[in-house]
């Protein structure tokens, strides 16, 4: 469920509320992907604490209405990881998963991220392989040769794009993956940790 495991990576720099984590989603990901729906959010969020992978605190304001803060446990990191660094197969459609993995490899560190790469890279050139026998196999074929040599081409782009990943990411794994114990812990006081007080929340 890459959607739930976006939110595990979200959780890993510091906790937060349901609003939070939409607005950041949605700035991380970018409008390719779309908004994401508050009420499905909410669901998610319940179904991650529901398995441990996320905890709930109620932190109390002095001028606004109590507000629910999510933080990522060590279930939840381990979850994470687990996700996050192993290849993903494609099964259709370019809302890819791996551009999720690859942000949660990223929140996870350096290690993590090239730990996906080199994974991704090798079911990429598993992929390929498989290709080939196929294109052979119908070489008197027209249509399903121009089918196959799509997907190779396709295949082929995705191998740039994981070199691409690498460069423009790596900046940001390294400064990420921080220890749990080093994280922010939740604020009592309405502060977000950053000098700010986020919107009121009852949910």
């Amino acid at each position: 469920m890459p959607l739930h495991h976006a939110v595990l990576a979200l959780l890993t720099q510091r906790p937060n509320h349901g609003y939070e984590l939409k607005a950041r989603f949605e700035e991380t990901i970018g409008p390719q992907w779309g908004g994401l729906n508050i009420g499905h959010l909410y669901q998610i969020l319940e179904r991650l604490v529901r398995d441990g992978y996320v905890s709930r605190s109620q932190v109390t304001q002095t001028d606004r209405p109590d507000k629910n803060l999510y933080t990522l446990t060590e279930a939840g990191e381990a979850e994470l990881r687990s996700w996050a660094t192993t290849s993903w197969v494609r099964v259709g459609g370019f809302r890819d998963e791996l551009f999720l993995k690859l942000l949660g490899a990223a929140a996870l560190g350096t290690q993590a991220l090239g730990t996906l790469i080199e994974s991704q890279r090798q079911t990429y050139l598993s992929e390929l392989a498989g290709l080939a026998r196929q294109r052979r196999a119908h070489a008197d074929e027209p249509l399903v040769a121009i089918l196959i040599d799509a997907a190779i081409a396709h295949t082929k782009a995705d191998l740039a794009l994981l070199d691409s990943a690498a460069q423009h990411l790596g900046p940001i794994a390294a400064a990420h993956g921080v220890p749990a114990a080093e994280r922010p812990r939740p604020d009592t006081d309405g502060d977000d940790g950053a000098g700010r007080t986020p919107r009121a929340e009852s949910a």
